[in-house]
């Protein structure tokens, strides 16, 4: 396991080998190889159009709540995998530009002779590791049990195995869409179980990449800002042994500079990401409602748990982005006391004013968004869960009242 792990890093990108890696596996960072790019766009194509058929079989199960249901969970979250891939197809030259700006940025700092940087740079990047294959065995944990749900159903609960000898109850499918030929016979399951598992393994690839990638990036402007603030502090040496005016100049000036060019990227990144966070939200907040209402309504406790792996799934995905992002704008924040931790109080007025301009700039906060109405913030998804529980019990009223 560490072996492949370890194939997964690459030199030249320290802190986001396993991220890009994982983005030209499944196909969003496109090959050069013309036939390899249309192969990828291909296989994008089968699984968006999938996805069309999920909505299509929603018309054929409205009448039933708990298959409308379980299709609604299933489709909202592969609808947001299609905008996601399809918005970082149409955006590839910014996201290829905030990776190489990371990747810069993290090579330049590498660099270090300062053993508290080096600790603190250590540190953000075994937690990248941990946080990206934590994601990506959580996401697969639950593709499987999403392919395999129907088997466990089948063998583990007799009553469902007798109903459907007897035609009572139809094959639990894998992902609830429509297919050409009829589910209820042995070949027509089988067919559309095979694609239903290939949507669900490449879909649950396009969520790990894009998600884990979207994290890390998070993670480094949280790093960033940590080691700006050290810079800063340093910028006139200690003091038993202070700088020059011209190396706190140009100190100075570093620090100025790297924090203009890390505003404009997470600017970028916020722009590429806040259109898709928005539409999280709300598709979330309908998942999570639903289902913390099938367990609740759900008696069979296989299937329960199977529905609370899901369920964890949904809280989690929705928590780590909103966790990051709030660490990234208290970084962002508190950056500014760096200068006044600095020895500006034993210089000349000159260097006293660069000091003042300095933070000046680090007014212009690094925050990103969830499109135009909020930030996203731990806040924001203690009201995600609220609003998402107001709308359980309003399903779950609605059903004791019918």
């Amino acid at each position: 396991m560490f072996g492949l792990l370890n194939k997964l890093e690459n030199p030249k990108k320290p802190l986001l080998g396993p991220n890009v890696k994982a983005l030209k596996f499944w196909g969003l960072l496109l090959p050069k190889n013309v036939f390899m790019k249309y192969f990828y766009l291909l296989m994008h194509v089968l699984v968006i159009i999938f996805t069309a058929t999920e909505y299509v079989d929603v018309w054929f199960v409205k009448d039933d709540l708990n298959l409308l249901l379980n299709n609604l969970k299933i489709t909202m979250l592969a609808t947001m995998s299609v905008i996601k891939v399809v918005t970082f197809l149409y955006w590839q030259e910014h996201w290829k530009n905030i990776i190489d700006y990371v990747t810069r940025a993290d090579l330049a700092q590498r660099v270090t002779v300062d053993a508290h940087k080096n600790e603190l740079i250590s540190r953000f990047t075994s937690y990248c590791r941990k946080i990206t294959y934590f994601y990506w065995s959580l996401m697969y944990t639950t593709v499987l049990i999403v392919m395999f749900q129907p088997i466990f159903k089948y063998f583990l609960s007799p009553s469902y195995r007798e109903n459907v000898k007897l035609g009572n109850e139809t094959y639990l499918q894998v992902v609830s869409s429509w297919f050409p030929l009829d589910k209820n016979t042995i070949p027509g399951y089988l067919a559309a179980s095979v694609y239903q598992s290939f949507a669900a393994i490449y879909g649950g690839g396009w969520i790990t990449s894009f998600d884990s990638n979207a994290m890390v990036i998070m993670v480094f402007f949280r790093a960033e800002l940590e080691l700006l603030k050290i810079d800063c502090v340093n910028i006139f040496g200690s003091y038993e042994s202070q700088v020059s005016d011209e190396v706190a100049l140009m100190r100075l000036k570093e620090c100025f500079r790297r924090h203009v060019e890390l505003v404009k990227f997470g600017r970028l990144f916020d722009s590429c990401l806040s259109p898709i966070m928005l539409l999280y939200m709300f598709v979330c907040s309908v998942m999570l409602c639903v289902t913390a209402y099938q367990i609740t309504s759900e008696t069979s406790a296989m299937q329960r748990f199977l529905t609370t792996e899901y369920l964890v799934f949904g809280v989690a995905q929705l928590f780590i982005y909103c966790w990051h992002s709030n660490d990234v704008l208290f970084a962002s924040l508190q950056l500014s006391q760096g200068p006044y931790e600095s020895l500006w109080w034993c210089r000349h007025v000159s260097q006293r004013k660069n000091i003042f301009l300095l933070t000046g700039q680090f007014s212009k906060t690094v925050v990103f968004s969830a499109g135009p109405f909020t930030k996203l913030t731990v806040a924001t998804f203690i009201s995600i869960l609220k609003g998402a529980y107001s709308y359980y019990t309003l399903l779950s009223k609605s059903q004791i009242k019918e």
